[in-house]
């Protein structure tokens, strides 16, 4: 089977979206002495002038390849996860996890949507056996509950990105709402440093700002819609949906594991590519937004409901 890069559209969105990136990377970098922001910026933008390339490369070539891609991508957040808790080294429960990363790859490879529902309670029963077996309770509920933490979020959830590629023009709806979430993203950051006074979770993040989360979506809502040859359908309600999904969804994610890695004391762990955050920060806003996503758009085609 051919790859998405045998089509025209495919082709054009990656030319428009690396021109965007390298034109905007450009820019910054002679800025980027000027003040934080551009600096923070930099920071961003270099890593997806690497990063994004790639992507659109790997995500073109013929299945299984995108499926494959992304389950790596699922196991490297579950094992930046596990060494953020500090329990990288009970490999009993890392093994778990990625071996139901696996399960749920495998299901999606086999259209069994069905079993794939069914992996996050395997997880927790395999995960309940293991103090069984090494007979130990020292902080086994605590183990326990971050493996399907884990698994759950960076797993179940994330890999719903996979289940889009069994829909109609997955794997552009795919690169639409990677393209759509990360663009909310950094611009929220940018324009919360100069719109709004009020934080949207004051004592979590204190970067966002009401302002610019709204200005934000409001600019994502737009670039959702001047995309919307990449979907389906390219009425109305699909790319409104799909840019409302991409802000709120993406807000909660990535605040939600801000409670998680404030919770536990660490910030970041390591740098992702060259810019900055660590690999799970670019994958956090995603565990809300791709799971909302699949289900809205099954919804609106008539498939569920």
């Amino acid at each position: 089977m051919s790859g998405a890069w045998q089509s025209p559209i495919y082709q054009q969105t990656a030319l428009i979206v690396l021109s965007f990136l390298f034109i905007a990377g450009l820019l910054v970098y002679f800025l980027r002495k000027r003040n934080y922001y551009f600096v923070v910026s930099w920071a961003s933008l270099k890593s997806w002038l690497i990063l994004a390339p790639l992507l659109f490369i790997g995500f073109g070539l013929p299945e299984p390849w995108p499926l494959i891609i992304l389950t790596l991508f699922a196991v490297t957040g579950a094992k930046v996860f596990f060494q953020l808790m500090g329990m990288y080294h009970r490999s009993y429960f890392v093994l778990i996890t990625y071996a139901g990363i696996i399960g749920l790859a495998a299901s999606i490879y086999y259209d069994r949507v069905d079993v794939y529902n069914i992996w996050p309670m395997v997880v927790l029963g395999v995960s309940c056996l293991v103090p069984l077996l090494r007979n130990n309770y020292r902080r086994m509920i605590q183990y326990i509950s971050l493996t399907s933490l884990a698994f759950v979020f960076l797993g179940w959830s994330f890999m719903h990105l996979a289940l889009l590629l069994k829909l109609q023009n997955g794997v552009y709806q795919l690169m639409y709402l990677l393209i759509l979430t990360e663009f909310c993203d950094n611009t929220t950051l940018a324009i919360s440093r100069y719109v709004g006074v009020k934080k949207v979770f004051s004592e979590i993040d204190h970067r966002r700002t009401w302002g610019g989360f709204l200005v934000s979506a409001v600019i994502t809502i737009f670039v959702a819609a001047t995309m919307r040859h990449l979907l389906p359908d390219r009425s109305e309600v699909y790319w409104l949906t799909s840019g409302i999904i991409a802000s709120v969804g993406g807000l909660f994610g990535d605040t939600l594991m801000d409670v998680i890695r404030k919770d536990a004391g660490i910030r970041t762990l390591g740098a992702f590519v060259l810019g900055r955050g660590d690999f799970l920060q670019r994958m956090d806003r995603l565990i809300f937004v791709a799971p909302i996503y699949y289900y809205v758009m099954l919804f609106l085609q008539g498939k569920i409901g």
